[in-house]
């Protein structure tokens, strides 16, 4: 039981800590540290760098010429605010719609919320989805040739809260 439960919160913890990395300008351990300790997380130095390692988080220069830490598939943006907790973000679904052209699948989310979509899309494996690019609050979705929207459309539901099939 005792490992259950400190997987459980090591998953929670991972989560928040996307959330917090895609929705704020965090550009030290500390910053973040302090993050996650308002978000009620108490973790050391080593576990928090460990976690970055895991989630292969990088550094990459700001709208404002700050470094900031970043999830793999964003790239710079200006980050929009949010007066939310990431808890309470990691609650509200950030999805808001999915269109397709082509073998090119566009999903719309809340702001804040593209790139941590993005991320669990890109480390779920659907075989009909190359990649994704994430900005603040879209994400474009390559396809691969002859892929079914609908077949997408129902892969992505399993990864994306409240995409209907």
């Amino acid at each position: 039981m005792h490992i259950y439960s400190s997987m459980k919160i090591k998953n929670s913890r991972i989560e928040t800590l996307k959330m917090l990395i895609s929705s704020k300008e965090l550009g030290s351990q500390e910053e973040v540290l302090k993050a996650l300790q308002e978000e009620g997380f108490k973790l050391t130095q080593a576990t928090l760098s460990r976690d970055l390692k895991q989630l292969k988080v990088a550094k990459a220069a700001s709208m404002n010429g700050k470094y900031v830490y970043v999830l793999p598939n964003e790239t710079m943006y200006k980050r929009v605010p949010s007066s939310q907790k990431a808890r309470e973000m990691l609650n509200t679904p950030g999805y808001i719609s999915l269109n397709f052209s082509g073998n090119m699948g566009v999903l719309k989310t809340r702001p804040g919320y593209a790139s941590l979509i993005a991320y669990n899309i890109d480390n779920s494996d659907i075989p009909q989805i190359l990649g994704t690019i994430a900005g603040d609050d879209t994400i474009f979705i390559a396809l691969k040739e002859g892929s079914s929207r609908q077949q997408v459309t129902e892969e992505l539901s399993q990864v994306v809260p409240g995409i209907d099939r």
